[in-house]
């Protein structure tokens, strides 16, 4: 039985359709799809939601790592690395060195990829690297309130904004512990106490 798009949809909200402006749109399963999708009545045109792609860096300078405070919801005023959204038209790469930028006036160098996570309650992709903050030079972005360089010792843990990064980053001073670096993925998602849990591949 189809339901009205606006009551059920999941993931994007649509009241019109970008193709024909009708407002006849509906939540079902397209014809050879396998999953239901919002659907205009009128042209049958399908609209699809999918994840989005959320790329940082890890950057370290003597042994320190960046870290910058948020200036924006979510988690405004806790710390995290360098990160954001892919923008179209730029690869993953590109983006994760424009968010140091933008965030937090840096340079990175020397970036390897580092982790792969699937964050599926949020529907996002995280893909972490790892590199080296050029000549040691950051700042302040639009975006943070706050940036500094920490050692492992004074990283702010319970002050971290997303499990994702806690994670990421305990798995790289592990890495750096062995002198061993190394691709790490998994999924995160949340139990029944509505805690983050994280599955490692």
């Amino acid at each position: 039985m189809e339901q009205t798009a606006r009551e059920y949809a999941t993931g994007i909200t649509v009241n019109y359709c970008s193709e024909c402006g009708s407002d006849r749109l509906v939540y079902r399963l397209p014809q050879g799809d396998t999953r239901k999708r919002t659907v205009c009545n009128s042209c049958g045109h399908t609209f699809y939601s999918n994840p989005k792609i959320v790329t940082g860096c890890i950057l370290e300078w003597q042994k320190r790592i960046l870290l910058c405070k948020r200036a924006i919801e979510p988690r405004i005023n806790l710390w995290t690395v360098p990160a954001g959204f892919l923008e179209n038209g730029e690869s993953v790469i590109e983006a994760a060195a424009r968010e140091a930028e933008e965030e937090a006036c840096a340079k990175s160098e020397n970036l390897v990829i580092h982790s792969f996570y699937n964050i599926r309650y949020v529907n996002q992709v995280y893909i972490l690297y790892r590199g080296s903050l050029k000549d040691g030079n950051y700042g302040v972005g639009h975006e943070s309130n706050d940036a500094m360089l920490c050692a492992e010792t004074d990283i702010p843990w319970q002050q971290i904004a997303f499990p994702v990064i806690a994670d990421a980053l305990k798995l790289y001073f592990a890495d750096r512990g062995r002198c061993h670096y190394q691709y790490h993925e998994g999924d995160i998602y949340k139990g029944d106490d509505n805690q983050a849990r994280i599955v490692r591949y």
